[in-house]
């Protein structure tokens, strides 16, 4: 794959630049970061050159008439695929399950697939919910507690804006923010003329289920890239923050090779 080159020495890729993000990112959605995608050997190159790996959260949920219902995890996955193609690792399929699971159950669920995340290899986890609540990111820090715990892995969860959120990167419900990730993401899916002229309803309330800046007004695919742009910087830089601050024996790949008697599944 050979998008980084040990950048993560020195940095994010185009640092001094901003990843030149604003000249580069495009919608499309790279399989090459995508871990469902590739074959072995393909995640095994992307795992040695930088040993992270992204696990985006979400849920099935109303979002107003005009998105899709996995706006959330769509929107986690999709600024991950970003921040992959920006500085390297590779990014888990979208999980769904959420805080309003029974968290005596789900937090060992989610552990075990954190382990297994260790075991594959990796030396860093990220899970990023787009789900915007706190129960959210403590779910994810409670799971990867004892998988970090011993020091030869670093973990962190977060909502995907904790480390951009400025005038220009911010969160809502199925309003301005997240309309425009959607137009950006998948137009396709957003149909904004369910939403009809009437004023809506205010606080989430509904019929609309909406809160935040009326997207009618707000939104646009433009503010959804910057969003997206910026979000996926941060957490590229997070990443490569992460990876340095393990002791430097424990910032490599940590699997002999990805085939059958070292590897079989995640």
């Amino acid at each position: 794959m050979g998008r980084i080159a040990n950048e993560h020495a020195h940095g994010p890729r185009g640092h001094g630049a901003d990843f030149e993000r604003a000249h580069t990112m495009t919608p499309d959605l790279s399989e090459d970061v995508q871990m469902q995608f590739l074959r072995p050997g393909q995640l095994e190159a992307a795992a040695r050159e930088f040993p992270v790996v992204y696990v985006p959260f979400g849920l099935i949920e109303w979002h107003g008439r005009h998105l899709p219902l996995g706006n959330d995890a769509l929107k986690a996955h999709g600024i991950l695929v970003k921040t992959a193609e920006l500085v390297g690792g590779v990014v888990y399929p979208p999980v769904f399950f959420h805080e309003g699971f029974d968290q005596a159950i789900l937090v060992p669920v989610l552990t075990t697939l954190f382990e297994k995340l260790k075991v594959t290899g990796f030396r860093v986890i990220i899970g990023v919910s787009g789900h915007n609540v706190p129960a959210q990111i403590d779910m994810i820090n409670s799971a990867l507690a004892p998988v970090v715990a011993d020091g030869t892995v670093a973990g962190i969860g977060l909502w995907e804006v904790t480390l951009s959120e400025c005038e220009e990167s911010a969160t809502d419900h199925a309003a301005k923010w997240e309309t425009s990730n959607m137009m950006y993401f998948y137009p396709h899916l957003v149909d904004m003329a369910e939403l009809g002229d009437e004023p809506l309803a205010p606080d989430m309330g509904p019929p609309d289920g909406i809160g935040g800046l009326d997207p009618r007004e707000h939104a646009s695919a433009a503010v959804g890239k910057l969003n997206i742009e910026l979000a996926s910087t941060a957490i590229g830089q997070k990443a490569c923050e992460l990876l340095e601050s393990l002791p430097e024996d424990c910032r490599e790949f940590n699997l002999p090779a990805m085939s059958p008697e070292h590897w079989w599944c995640v």
